[in-house]
């Protein structure tokens, strides 16, 4: 698989995001904090990561939520997935927010999320009177049921 090249500053006293293994699509990224934050049940807060980054056009980079939080501890992402637009240039920051029952601590250097590099394609609309038919049509929300 080829790689891109992606330029990046890191104000954290942390290792660069990195891939746990040969076959992962995220990087682990974490919390850039001088002390513990603690989240209470349905408590959102925005985590700073100390990272700023410089992706190329045509790239977008998406900040997800850790399975492993998110079942052990109910900790998940808000706006996932979070969209870096190639020409943003400000810290990466996490919105994090706590579904659990019990209050959760974000410590300093925590993995708390993940990112994932994609490529983009943007469109040019067209207007048009018609649209092609499908077999699906207008069939929206749950229109295949359950089963």
């Amino acid at each position: 698989m080829e790689k891109i090249r992606v330029n990046i500053i890191n104000h954290s006293a942390y290792p660069l995001p990195a891939y746990a293994t040969e076959g992962s699509s995220g990087m682990d990224i974490r919390a850039n904090l001088t002390a513990a934050e603690s989240l209470s049940p349905l408590e959102r807060k925005l985590i700073p990561t100390g990272l700023f980054i410089e992706l190329p056009n045509g790239y977008e980079a998406q900040i997800r939520p850790r399975s492993g939080l998110a079942i052990k501890q109910g900790i998940t992402c808000l706006n996932t997935p979070g969209t870096i637009d190639a020409d943003y240039r400000g810290e990466i920051k996490v919105i994090l927010v706590n579904l659990s029952n019990e209050t959760v601590t974000i410590h300093p250097g925590d993995r708390i999320a993940q990112m994932v590099i994609q490529t983009v394609q943007q469109i040019e609309w067209q207007p048009v009177e018609n649209i092609n038919e499908t077999k699906r049509g207008e069939g929206g929300f749950g229109h295949t049921g359950k089963q």
